[in-house]
Parts: structure tokens; C-alpha cells; sequence
């Protein structure tokens, strides 16, 4: 049995998961879009046929093209039917005993040729192949949000990962229409240990002064350049997400205490706002 080169499976069909299905679809590839209910799966691939259909409104693509992107999008409640795909990218919630069961599913499911890759933010990359039986194959493709718009993608390789996965990771990325960077599997790899002094200095002068997120946010767009600040960034990617990749790197050196999380983003999360997606955060959005 042999793999199927022009075949992506993406294992979550949340934001992340459905972004990525996207940008498979959209660079060609067929696609299989997995979750663990129907009604995931349906809301996902929704999702995705809702962003192809403005893009065809504004002109960005004919109705043809539209036809051939949605005709290589399918929706599975199957991991079976992942067996012959090129690559596997898992984007589940970031629970490190979920991703290495999920992994241990895959590795006894899918062909040795195909490639097993986690989007995780934070989480060691060795540490869930250590659940495979062949861990040379499992490696780190940490896409950003939203994947359709952020071009950058992170190629980490674990412990035992071959340099031969990580150059078809890298293949692969670029025919996604990626840039893909090549990162250590270290806590947060690169961006996401960078950008934390962007979420915890913020949340740290919203806590210690008279000050309204919307301030801080204007006054780094204004003076810093930055496209969104930061209290609307933890919006758009999930309080909850944001803070556990903060919760990882806090336990993944130590304890240190340039990372330590914040009790503002903990008392949001146990309320329920989580940004966008709940409709309240930092900031409180309506249904337009």
C-alpha cells in the first residue's frame, strides 16, 4: 500500500483545524477533514465553503474554481480514513495526553510513509511521538492564526525525527504556499516563546494601572506598528488557548518567572470568555 501525495488529512476541525483544511483545499489538495461528532465536522466544513464563497464574490476566484476547491473537501468521523494520506496534521486542543492518544491511533492506523504532524503551540514534540512506534515520522507543523492569511508555518523536529520528514515537511509547506521555518523542540519553539512578553507585559500594566485594554491596544498599533494589539490578538486566538500555551512554557522552564501566567486571563477563562468565539472577552462582539 502506498501513500496518496495529493491527500491532507487534518485531525480537529475547530478554527485551527478548518484554517488548514482551507489552505489544503485551496493549493490543490484533497482533503479529509476529521472531528469527533458530525455536527464538528459539519460546522467546520461550513466554515470553509463560507470563506471560498466570498472569496468567489469579491472576485478572487470563479465559480469554476470554487466547484474544484469544494469538490476536494470531505468531512470524516473516521480515522481509518486517513490510511493513505501524505501527511496527518492534528489540531486538537493542547492536552498533551489527548495528542499522544490520538498519535497512538494514527501510528497503528496509517501507512509508515505517511507523515504525523502536530500543530501544537507549545507542547514537546518528542513527547507525544513517544507514544508511535515510529517516531522518526512525527514532527512539529505549528501553522498560525488564521492559516488561510499567516503565511509563516513552524517545522519542528523532535528527538527522533528524520531529516527525511522534515525535508517533506518542508515540500509540503511550500506547496501550501507557506514559509516555513525550521524550529528546535524546545517550550514554545520560536514565535510563540517571543511573542509571550507581548500578552504577559500587557496583562501585567492592565492589572497594576487605570487603564482600559482598548488603550494599550491602540498605543501599540499607533506607536508600535503592530497590526492588532495584544488583548484583541488573545480574542482572536481564544483567551483559553493563549493562556495554556502560557501555562506550558511556565512549566516547560521551571517555573520561570517571565512566564508566568496571569490570574486576568485564568478568572476569564473558569467565567467562560474566551474572546471571539463566546462572543465576550476583552473586548464584546455582536453576530456582524
Amino acid at each position: 500500500m502506498t501513500i496518496n501525495q495529493n491527500q491532507i488529512a487534518v485531525v480537529g476541525a475547530g478554527t485551527m483545524g478548518a484554517g488548514i483544511a482551507q489552505v489544503s483545499v485551496q493549493a490543490g489538495m484533497d482533503t479529509i477533514l476529521y472531528d469527533i461528532s458530525q455536527e464538528f465536522v459539519e460546522r467546520g466544513l461550513s466554515r470553509i465553503r463560507g470563506f471560498i464563497q466570498r472569496n468567489r464574490e469579491k472576485g478572487k476566484l470563479s465559480k469554476e474554481e470554487e466547484g474544484e476547491m469544494l469538490s476536494r473537501l470531505r468531512g470524516s468521523l473516521k480515522l481509518d480514513d486517513f490510511r493513505e494520506s501524505s501527511i496527518v496534521i492534528e489540531a486538537a486542543p493542547e492536552k498533551l495526553e489527548l495528542k499522544r492518544d490520538l498519535f497512538r491511533q494514527l501510528d497503528a492506523i496509517c501507512v509508515v510513509e505517511t507523515l504525523l504532524a502536530t500543530n501544537t503551540s507549545s507542547l514537546s514534540v518528542t513527547a507525544v511521538a513517544g507514544a508511535t512506534r515510529h517516531p522518526e515520522r512525527v514532527l512539529g507543523m505549528h501553522f498560525f492564526n488564521p492559516p488561510p492569511l499567516m503565511a509563516l508555518v513552524e517545522i519542528i523536529q523532535g528527538e527522533q525525527t528524520g531529516d527525511a520528514t522534515i525535508q517533506r515537511a518542508l515540500d509540503i509547506s511550500r506547496r501550501l504556499g507557506k514559509t516555513p521555518v525550521c524550529a528546535k523542540d524546545t517550550p514554545g519553539f520560536i514565535v510563540n516563546r517571543v511573542a509571550r512578553a507581548f500578552y504577559t507585559e500587557a496583562l501585567r500594566i492592565l492589572g497594576e494601572g487605570d487603564v482600559q485594554p482598548k488603550t494599550i491596544d491602540n498605543i501599540l498599533k499607533g506607536a508600535g506598528g503592530f497590526p492588532m494589539g495584544p488583548f484583541e490578538l488573545m480574542d482572536l486566538i481564544g483567551i483559553d488557548i493563549n493562556l495554556a500555551v502560557t501555562e506550558s512554557l511556565y512549566s516547560g522552564f521551571f517555573q520561570e518567572p517571565r512566564f508566568r501566567p496571569s490570574s486576568i486571563q485564568q478568572r476569564m477563562v473558569l467565567s467562560g470568555n474566551l474572546g471571539r468565539k463566546t462572543g465576550r472577552g476583552f473586548y464584546t462582539y455582536g453576530k456582524n
